[in-house]
């Protein structure tokens, strides 16, 4: 099965990694058909274990090879599929639109954060599909309270968030 594993925190905060290096950690485990997308840790691979299991086996060996706490989600290409085709946002060129993946459930924790956050002008959060969905003008990401709550510890092992033309680059490159 074909699969994308996204990897958070990867090359911010002091965190840098080669994709190529990253790249070989995924091989050397038995994923097979490894490409990267992007440099911020988007690796496309296929492999015949369950997730749950491609999961641990990758957050341990990027952990031990890059010494740092790893933490990766995977979706299947079909997964990546409905991610776009749910976007309830329309494409506008003055706003960014992030999808957020992760854990069981964790599109309602976003919401319920996204719901007490204040909010910039025109930014929006929905859910759609099991996704959270965030919309925000162009240039105010990180100032958003919403963004500075992503950034939270308790929070980094629940999900990554990805701008939605991630996820068309990744579905392109089959």
């Amino acid at each position: 099965m074909r699969y994308c594993a996204y990897l958070r925190g990867v090359n911010v905060n002091g965190t840098t990694m080669k994709m190529a290096d990253v790249c070989a950690v995924f091989a050397n485990v038995g994923a097979q058909k490894v490409t990267s997308v992007l440099a911020s840790g988007n690796i496309i691979f296929s492999s015949e274990e369950e997730v749950a299991v491609l999961k641990e086996m990758l957050q341990k060996a990027m952990s031990a090879h890059f010494s740092y706490d790893a933490f990766l989600f995977i979706k299947s290409e079909k997964e990546i599929e409905e991610i776009l085709k749910s976007n309830p946002f329309p494409k506008d060129e003055n706003f960014h639109t992030y999808a957020f993946i992760g854990n069981d459930g964790v599109h309602k924790i976003l919401a319920a954060e996204f719901e007490k956050a204040a909010k910039a002008e025109n930014e929006e959060g929905k859910i759609a599909a099991q996704t959270f969905y965030w919309q925000i003008s162009k240039g105010n990401t990180l100032g958003s309270e919403f963004g500075k709550i992503l950034g939270r510890k308790r929070l980094k092992d629940q999900f990554t968030s990805r701008n939605i033309n991630t996820f068309e680059k990744i579905i392109k490159k089959r």
